[in-house]
């Protein structure tokens, strides 16, 4: 067997853990859903990050394994990994001393802030890479922390991932949802669902636009690896709890803010609609009145196009 291999089983099979209740699952649940995302292509190298689909991952596979009556806080494990010695914590500049206390890495926000990503051994993730050894070092973890229930955990699928739910959620029932969160004692979960679901939106509502601005058609190919359009919410997230696909538009940064600051709107048949409150240069090439009239860029299937009742909301907000 592969020296780094069978050290890697090692540490593991040997997690330092809480043992109350039978020893918490969190360090286990985490490693699992970190080689998810390897499975997938997500994670490539030794730089692990706090993404939205991570934490969905952990979420997931802790409904899938987890029977005793531990709470599945994302930052515990992320954090306390720290103390296995295959695991390093990268602090964000200035926060250096922050990532110290651990009574404040309790908070998924406070992590978030604090730490800009963690660092596996290099061997180790080279080790991830491989479908083969991948498969031997999730056994050894589903075998050691969830014997009676491995056979949940699958092998693969999108299940822990959900893009499919954003992109076909009902708005006021993922708002009722959010609302519900916010008004329970746990914190933490409010936040990890506001940080998955935002990360997603983020990064879906460009993709159905094919990365290009509603309004302007820009687009930067994405062989550069650069985006140069926003995910623009139509009804603010803090007045609607919505990230829900169909209140988003993708626009570039200087329509993304003249769109949140009522400079421009869209009308019911998804045309531009330039607010009469503002002057601006008529012969500059980046003049907003150039849009007036024109079709915004729509998504490939109506069922992701701009809701017409948050349009009509924004548009009576500013007084359109």
């Amino acid at each position: 067997m592969d020296k780094n291999l069978s050290y890697y089983i090692h540490c593991f099979t040997h997690l330092k853990r809480d043992m109350k209740n039978g020893g918490a699952p969190h360090k286990p649940i985490l490693l699992l859903s970190m080689m998810r995302l390897f499975e997938k292509g997500i994670f490539t190298d030794s730089q692990i990050f706090v993404l939205p689909e991570l934490v969905a991952s952990f979420k997931s596979n802790w409904t899938k394994l987890v029977v005793t009556n531990h709470f599945p806080i994302f930052a515990l494990p992320f954090y306390h990994l720290y103390s296995e010695p295959f695991w390093r914590l990268v602090a964000n500049a200035g926060c250096e001393k922050w990532i110290e206390s651990k009574s404040s890495m309790r908070s998924f926000g406070n992590l978030t802030i604090a730490v800009k990503y963690a660092l596996i051994d290099n061997e180790l993730a080279k080790l991830l890479l491989s479908p083969e050894y991948r498969n031997i070092l999730e056994i050894a973890l589903l075998d050691k922390y969830f014997p009676d229930t491995k056979s949940n955990f699958g092998t693969g699928g999108d299940d822990d991932l959900p893009t499919e739910k954003l992109l076909h959620d009902n708005s006021e029932t993922y708002k009722n949802k959010i609302i519900e969160l916010k008004n329970q004692v746990d914190e933490n979960a409010f936040q990890e669902e506001i940080f998955i679901r935002g990360g997603l939106f983020k990064r879906e509502v460009p993709k159905i636009y094919n990365h290009t601005c509603a309004i302007s058609g820009l687009r930067i190919s994405a062989v550069a690896n650069v985006s140069m359009v926003d995910a623009c919410h139509i009804v603010p997230f803090s007045e609607s709890y919505d990230d829900t696909l169909s209140n988003g538009i993708a626009l570039c940064p200087n329509l993304h803010r003249a769109f949140d600051r009522g400079l421009i709107s869209i009308s019911d048949d998804y045309t531009i609609l330039i607010s009469r409150n503002f002057v601006e240069n008529q012969k500059s090439a980046f003049n907003f009145s150039q849009f007036a009239g024109k079709q915004i860029l729509l998504p490939f299937s109506e069922s992701l196009f701009p809701a017409l009742e948050n349009i009509s909301i924004h548009r009576k907000k500013f007084g359109f």
